[in-house]
């Protein structure tokens, strides 16, 4: 486990680019062309971030980024 020190500055900016970043696997999440593996593994580095924002994130804020269905229950056809 690493532990680090930020400063409110270093906070903000951080926090902007995990929500830049959730919300463009968001949009990508909803897009056809792309394949059930590569989505797999979107849905894995999702998880990851969306923790990592938790961390940081005020509950209201994080409610905006919860998926709403897991990879199982899309349709890939």
């Amino acid at each position: 486990m690493l532990g680090f020190l930020f400063n409110s500055k270093e906070v903000q900016e951080l926090e902007y680019l995990l929500k830049r970043e959730l919300e463009e696997m968001l949009l990508d999440f909803s897009d056809k062309r792309i394949d059930c593996l590569v989505k797999r593994a979107m849905e894995e580095r999702y998880s990851i971030m969306f923790r990592m924002y938790a961390r940081i994130a005020s509950p209201n804020e994080l409610s905006k980024y919860v998926r709403r269905r897991s990879i199982g229950d899309e349709n890939f056809t």
